[in-house]
């Protein structure tokens, strides 16, 4: 177990942050770190698999590649799963459940492909033992991942079990909530860092249920991504309790109070609510301040500038609250009356002026600040009438999406044209 080949999957995008991120937990380098598709391939020992499980945000899962090889039919990926030494891994006592990914394979059916390699594994144990494991597709014990592309075929086993983005934490959750992941990506991207030489202020003025807002207080606590959580690799035959054990206290160790303030704020103070207690899940409650208020109207939250870092609303979930405009109900009661909406609701459906006043709100009170802003909107800096410094790519699940840095200096905006004028905004986090 001292020589593993391992696969940390992440988002597109996410890739050189990720392995930043691995060189860091573990200090490989060279040929053993390598900057792959959709992940970070590593050679590594156990040690580091579990490692890499606790201290992690942007991966994930953290495999073990068994096998790896060309094929051609169903038949030639059960021969690949029967030669792997299943039994070094878990008993006939537990039970197993086979994943399937592909790339342009050219197989007919991946349900087949996956049956072939659980009778694969079933029949290795039965030829061992006499006995065979259990499937269970719903909670297994071992969860083993087949991924196809148009000629190679690659085994893995599971060492994290349910995806890392489930840190534990987040019980309150508002709709299409971010995953802790992506809000850890946007973090790795921004360079915020809360151990530099000179860190900043973070604040999040559309927080939501707080995910970005609480990735960044346990960076800046410390505080491993994993520490709430359980793993696959508690059930496989390599784990070692007194090992594990030792890692943990080791991180539990390295926990510090933050020394750099974190704010969030949101216009529903539902979401506050669900924000705060989020935090004190994630044991950084006294390393965040919250607030209600709506982003158009929110001064900024202390004297020294700093970094926002924001998910920020789109369509309907502008309209939901109602700030800068008529409010919700209002609008709803212009619905069901039948009455034309006109050209207020067309420049809140897409967020046009609500982002327009953001900009212009901005622009006039956060002098000195770095605005950071994930996206699948690629038109956001023009109805900001803002210039973008930079923009990185980055995937939020199969949607395409833009982090774009608007550095803040004090000035006017390019006057509106007279069509888009008299329409309110409003917001909901």
């Amino acid at each position: 177990m001292n020589q593993l080949q391992l696969f940390l999957p992440c988002a597109a995008g996410v890739e050189g942050f990720l392995a930043d991120e691995v060189h860091g937990i573990t200090g490989l380098t060279g040929q053993d770190l390598l900057v792959g598709r959709g992940g970070v391939l590593l050679r590594s020992s156990w040690r580091h698999a579990l490692q890499l499980n606790l201290h992690s945000r942007l991966t994930q899962r953290v495999l073990v590649q068994l096998a790896h090889r060309p094929y051609r039919s169903e038949n030639d990926l059960y021969a690949m799963a029967s030669e792997v030494a299943w039994e070094i891994w878990f008993t006939t006592r537990q039970s197993f459940k086979i994943e399937v990914t592909a790339q342009h394979s050219p197989l007919q059916s991946l349900n087949f492909a996956a049956l072939k390699v659980k009778d694969a594994v079933a029949d290795r144990f039965r030829a061992k033992s006499g006995v065979r494991p259990d499937v269970n597709t719903q909670w297994p014990d071992v969860r083993i991942h087949l991924h196809l592309t148009t000629d190679e075929a690659t085994i893995y086993i599971d060492t994290s079990g349910e995806p890392l983005f489930k840190r534990g934490w987040r019980e309150d959750k508002g709709d299409a909530p971010l995953k802790e992941t992506l809000a850890a990506a946007m973090i790795a991207a921004s360079g915020w860092d809360p151990h530099g030489d000179n860190p900043q202020p973070l604040y999040d003025p559309c927080c939501g249920s707080g995910t970005i807002l609480v990735e960044a207080a346990q960076i800046a606590c410390r505080i491993p991504a994993g520490m709430l959580r359980r793993f696959a690799f508690e059930k496989l035959l390599p784990f070692q309790a007194h090992v594990w054990t030792a890692i943990k206290n080791e991180a539990e160790g390295a926990i510090q109070k933050s020394a750099v303030p974190i704010f969030g704020s949101d216009i529903a103070f539902r979401m506050v609510d669900f924000s705060q207690r989020n935090a004190e899940r994630a044991g950084v409650a006294d390393a965040v301040q919250l607030r209600g208020g709506d982003a158009l109207q929110r001064m900024p939250p202390c004297e020294q500038p700093g970094v926002m870092l924001l998910n920020p609303p789109y369509g309907e979930r502008i309209a939901a609250a109602g700030a800068a405009g008529r409010n919700a109900s209002e609008r709803a009661a212009d619905r069901a009356q039948g009455q034309a909406v006109g050209r207020e609701e067309a420049q809140t459906e897409d967020g046009g002026e609500f982002f327009t006043q953001l900009a212009a709100h901005w622009k006039k009170n956060y002098s000195g600040w770095t605005a950071w802003m994930l996206t699948p909107d690629l038109k956001l800096p023009g109805k900001m009438r803002l210039k973008e410094s930079r923009r990185v790519p980055m995937w939020n699940g199969p949607i395409e999406c833009r982090m774009f840095r608007f550095d803040m200096v004090k000035g006017t905006l390019r006057e509106r044209p007279n069509k888009a004028e008299g329409g309110g905004a409003s917001h909901a986090g």
